[in-house]
């Protein structure tokens, strides 16, 4: 574990605590975040009780958690950190070799507010925890787009994967994003793709969370599929 870390004022790099029962993924992560100028890693941990003690002590801005660890999986600690129960809920994201659907769902229910693959990359790893220091959500591209195939085929889609009516219509080129997002791009590709900035996306795509009522990537990708914005073979 590193020397904590006091919470900083606005400005301050993101605070990060890291979970995993392997040493060379803890290194890696904190080697990668630690070389961003917005990012230190204040503690790391290998197993899940661990990880829920130091994360209560001290209180990160972002946990990264895995899920396959010894003592409390990373789903249990996730509940515990971010869970519907908690008064004081931490922003954690799940980085997981796997990605079974039970895992998806469990992470989201359980108050998760990303959920990542382990080889989605270092960008990726890095946008996910700027959006979860933010108060936003983001969901490996790979992962929203297979589970959009639950989505669509299934009459009742799980809950978190269920988003409300609209009842603000969508602007052309929201909806340009929305069908993106979908097809699994992030937001770093929708840019190249649509021409735009990046601070353009995303507010484009905080516009259309708002209006969805959407709580991540996956509920807005599910109502493109479920309102017929993309088709399979897009």
């Amino acid at each position: 574990m590193t020397a904590p870390s006091p919470a900083g004022a606005p400005g301050s790099p993101i605070r990060v605590l890291i979970a995993d029962d392997q040493d060379m993924v803890r290194t890696g992560f904190r080697f990668f975040l630690n070389a961003q100028p917005d990012m230190t890693v204040v503690a790391e941990a290998a197993d899940g009780e661990e990880a829920v003690a130091l994360a209560r002590e001290l209180r990160p801005d972002v946990c990264l958690l895995d899920i396959r660890m010894p003592k409390l999986d990373g789903l249990a600690a996730t509940r515990l950190l971010a869970g519907p129960d908690v008064a004081d809920p931490l922003r954690v994201v799940v980085v997981t070799t796997f990605d079974l659907d039970e895992y998806v769902y469990g992470a989201l229910r359980g108050g998760a507010c990303g959920f990542l693959l382990k080889d989605s990359g270092p960008t990726l790893l890095a946008e996910a925890v700027r959006a979860a220091a933010a108060g936003d959500s983001l969901v490996s591209p790979s992962v929203t787009v297979r589970l959009l195939k639950h989505v669509t085929d299934a009459p009742q889609p799980a809950a978190a994967t269920r988003p409300a009516p609209v009842t603000d219509p969508l602007t052309d080129r929201e909806l340009d994003v929305v069908r993106l997002v979908a097809l699994g791009r992030t937001n770093a590709e929708i840019a190249a793709e649509l021409y735009v900035s990046l601070s353009t996306v995303k507010t484009h795509l905080s516009s259309v969370q708002l209006k969805l009522r959407a709580r991540n990537r996956v509920e807005i990708a599910a109502w493109a599929w479920q309102h017929g914005q993309v088709t399979p073979g897009a």
